[in-house]
């Protein structure tokens, strides 16, 4: 039997001035508060898309296994 996954993608910050200081711990959160559910994190993505290549947020990526 295989195993099925569901994965969560959690935003942090909008804009660079947002996002840098949410780099400073409000991820530790978001992963902390979701691992008590069950969630595992995979990334910590962030896109050089901002000013002067500055990421503009941060997507923290999570994976479960399904229920189904």
């Amino acid at each position: 039997m295989s195993q099925k996954y569901e994965y969560k993608f959690v935003r942090i910050g909008e804009g660079w001035l947002e996002a840098k200081s949410g780099a400073s711990g409000e991820y530790q959160q978001v992963v902390c508060d979701h691992a008590a559910d069950g969630w595992r994190l995979i990334q910590v993505f962030a896109p050089p898309s901002g000013l002067y290549g500055a990421a503009k947020y941060f997507e923290v990526i999570l994976e479960r296994q399904s229920e189904s």
